[in-house]
């Protein structure tokens, strides 16, 4: 079984990769084509600088996922699963304190990994095409700060749900979920007050007229927001980007100061209407039941597999603690995540295409929408040719490039 794990895993990635080659064979191919819909908005220099920056991110994603793909491999496969849990198990006795220290040590390797990478994206691919801002000494700061809010989560939503395994053996499953799913409205409120803060800061939008406008369309839309918020994104990056946050009597309209500065009025209302789209049309609401009603099946199945201690053989090992299988347990999900993708994906655009149609009922300028579009491609130097079977594997949004045809012949 542990073979026929480790081929699921091999032959699961090597698809990947073979997609991202396709797609960026597909992008060579189709460099120097200005799509329809984008005429007059891209020059030669632009086209190529946008395809050696997909490429360049591509390319250090691939070296980024064999990365962790080898260090996958040893720790699940060769074995260092089951040095490392017997390590942990030497720090504390106490079934709690020994998993928060179990998860914690795991979560500082990840990030240990990841450092070298994300300096690389930032301080060589995103400042040799114009987007970094960030200086090194910000790029610290919000990595001792990231640092400190994951120990702090870590530490209390570990302990909280092994406390609950201890109380109740038979129905923890249940109650662990319960905890989570708590957890996660209670962050939902809490984030816009306390997290977003501590990397950002946010102000009132300062162009009177632009707020009023954007009050204007909420409420058509039937919508209030508690404030609508500038966001100093511009020191960490160029790109640029408009979202909602929170929810409840704490949902606010947050734009990036990088998009106010590029789009015009009506292009940031059509945006804004595109995201009212999300919220109305309760595409938020319909994720959030999904994700909690598989998060309570895979509780329950770990709860199931566990008991009936089949967890350890599948990867040669005679024993495991309680954290360790859940390792396993995460495994085998990521397996059946990435076999699931497809689908996630296709129901994400079908979510994005509900909320253009919403945008353009709401606002009436799908000419607009199209052309904040084509800005925002532009000045983000977005792929304009992806491989057709990439995008259907996954693209959360449809083809920009599909996007802006559908807008155009609306107007």
């Amino acid at each position: 079984m542990t073979l026929a794990l480790l081929a699921a895993y091999l032959l699961i990635g090597a698809a990947g990769w073979l997609l991202g080659w396709l797609n960026l064979r597909h992008l060579r191919h189709n460099a120097g084509l200005v799509p329809e819909g984008f005429e007059g908005e891209l020059d030669s220099e632009t086209l190529a600088r946008s395809a050696a920056y997909t490429i360049e991110n591509n390319r250090l994603d691939l070296i980024e996922s064999l990365a962790g793909t080898v260090v996958l491999l040893l720790f699940l496969f060769g074995g260092l699963l089951e040095i490392y849990d017997r390590w942990t198990a030497s720090l504390s006795g106490s079934f709690v304190l020994r998993g928060v220290l179990f998860f914690l040590c795991l979560s500082f390797v990840q990030t240990t990994i990841d450092i070298p990478f994300s300096l690389y994206r930032n301080f060589r691919v995103e400042a040799r095409y114009g987007f970094n801002t960030m200086t090194p000494r910000l790029w610290l700061t919000d990595l001792l700060k990231s640092l400190a809010i994951g120990i702090v989560l870590i530490a209390l939503l570990t302990s909280g749900a092994l406390v609950l395994v201890l109380l109740s053996p038979y129905w923890w499953w249940l109650w662990v979920w319960g905890f989570f799913a708590a957890a996660s409205l209670f962050l939902m409120y809490l984030s816009p007050y306390v997290i977003e803060p501590l990397f950002h800061t946010f102000e009132p939008v300062d162009a009177e007229d632009l707020e009023g406008e954007i009050r204007a369309l909420l409420q058509k839309a039937g919508l209030e927001v508690s404030r609508v918020l500038r966001v100093d994104a511009s020191r960490r990056s160029r790109h640029s980007n408009a979202y909602f946050t929170g929810i409840g009597t704490v949902k606010r309209i947050v734009l990036f100061d990088t998009l106010l500065e590029r789009l015009n009025t009506r292009e940031i209302l059509a945006v804004l209407a595109h995201e009212v789209g999300h919220w109305k049309r309760r595409h938020l609401l319909k994720r959030l039941v999904v994700s909690e009603a598989a998060a309570l099946l895979c509780c329950y199945a770990a709860f199931r597999l566990m008991d009936a201690g089949v967890l350890p053989p599948l990867l040669g090992m005679e024993s495991a603690s309680f954290y360790a299988q859940l390792v396993i347990l995460g495994f085998l999900l990521s397996l059946a995540s990435s076999l699931l993708t497809p689908i996630a994906s296709f129901l994400s655009r079908r979510h994005e295409q509900e909320a253009d149609r919403f945008a353009i009922e709401l606002s009436g300028m799908p000419d607009a929408l199209a052309s904040s579009l084509v800005k925002m491609s532009r000045d983000n130097l977005s792929n304009l040719h992806p491989h057709p079977v990439y995008a259907a594997v996954y693209y959360s949004h449809p083809p920009v490039v599909e996007r802006v045809r559908g807008l155009r012949k609306e107007s």
